[in-house]
Formats: C-alpha cells, structure tokens, sequence
C-alpha cells in the first residue's frame, strides 16, 4: 500500500468538471494527518484566494497570477454579494456548497465549473495574451461600464463572460457628438472561435476598437499578437 494524491473514479466525461472541483478541494484544504476522506465543509477566503491562484498559474503555464481586483470581483461573484468591501471578504469562509454545489444566481452553472471554464479557455488560446497583461479578465459588467464610460471614443477592455462557460467578451466605449457615453459588449468568443481566428487579429479586425484601457493604442498593445495576412 502507498499514500497517494485524491483519485476520482468516473463514468463519464461530463463527471470530469466535478471530480477536479473533488480533487482540488481534497488537495488543498485537507489536513496531512487527517481521517482518511476527512475534509473541511468550510475554508477561509483567503486560502480559498491562495488556492485559485496557485491554480491558475499551474494550468496556463504563467508567472502572472491573479491581482487584488480580481480576488475581489472572484468574491462577489462566489458569496453574491456585492454591497461587502474587500476587508469584508477576507474574514468569510467559503464553503464546499458555494465552491461547486450551488449554481450562480441566473446562470446554469457553479463558481467551479464557471473558473474552471475560463482556465481551460485561458490555457488554449489566452496565454500569452494573459501573460502580457492585456486582459483584464475576471471583472463585472457594471463595473467595465464605469471604468469606460468616462473614457474616448473607442476604449476598450477584455473580461471573461459572466453569461457562458469559457468565454472572452470585449467591452468598448462609443460616444455620441452630444459627448453622451455609450458601452457595447461584443458576444463572447469560444476557444472554438479563437481556434479559427486569433483574439489579436480579430481585435485588428474590429475598427471601432482603438485604445485598450486606459490609453494605449491598440497595435502597439497587441501588435506582436497579430498574424500576417494571407
């Protein structure tokens, strides 16, 4: 006999999503010496926080993690709350319940399968994107709207989509000769998109895009992303 790592049987593949939420909450919250199969219901935020981030990185292959704003938009979206300060947040725990059992308010999906959509999305066709800081990712809707709404004509910034499961969205600004602010959010693409035509030159593509927020123009932003055409 040996010791080894959580190990989750399924029958099929639509179990998969589940048995890594299983296998992740077992790895990281489980205590060394422990009852065998005994693990916490509930666990700090602030692991919680350590854990998604560790996770990432692992499987994008990045040096660069999540930030503070992140963690933050991560746990409004978790506790569905979003009256609570950041402080607020760090003294909750986060149960097994909110992680993976119970789905999001107005969706069909939970916190898990939702992240797990946006490392396999991130992983495929997001890395180097990612890596170069040019999605600003995990980020609500309402508060895109505020960031852009003061910004030029033609801003824009990159969020993964609250509405579908492994989805980038790109959120612009237009104004009216009125100087009226208007933000549009162009329906998400998939990896099966990305895998067609790239994030870059689909950016290129979009001549409404200008800056990415806050100001830098968006072919020296994503230049060295584009293909040269055929």
């Amino acid at each position: 006999q040996v010791l080894s790592l959580p190990i989750v049987v399924i029958v099929h593949g639509n179990q998969d999503n589940n048995a890594k939420a299983t296998v992740l909450w077992d790895n990281a919250f489980s205590e060394i010496d422990r009852v065998p199969f005994v693990v916490a219901e509930r666990v700090p935020w602030e692991k919680m926080c350590d854990t998604l981030n560790l996770k990432f990185m692992a499987e994008v292959q990045t040096t660069k993690g999540l930030l503070t704003e992140h963690y933050f938009f991560l746990a409004q979206k978790i506790f569905n709350d979003h009256s609570a300060s950041l402080e607020d947040f760090q003294s909750r725990n986060v149960s097994w319940t909110q992680f993976n059992k119970e789905i999001l308010p107005g969706r069909g999906f939970t916190f898990w399968q939702w992240f797990d959509g946006v490392l396999d999305l991130t992983k495929r066709c997001l890395k180097s994107y990612w890596s170069d800081r040019l999605i600003t990712g995990f980020i609500s809707k309402q508060f895109v709207c505020k960031l852009l709404s003061r910004a030029p004509d033609g801003t824009f910034l990159l969020r993964f989509s609250d509405s579908e499961i492994g989805g980038v969205t790109i959120a612009y600004v237009i104004r009216g000769k009125d100087g009226s602010s208007q933000v549009e959010n162009i329906q998400p693409f998939s990896a099966k998109d990305l895998s067609i035509r790239s994030l870059g030159d689909r950016i290129r593509d979009l001549g409404q895009l200008r800056n990415l927020y806050p100001n830098t123009p968006k072919d020296q932003a994503f230049g060295s992303h584009y293909n040269s055409e055929q």
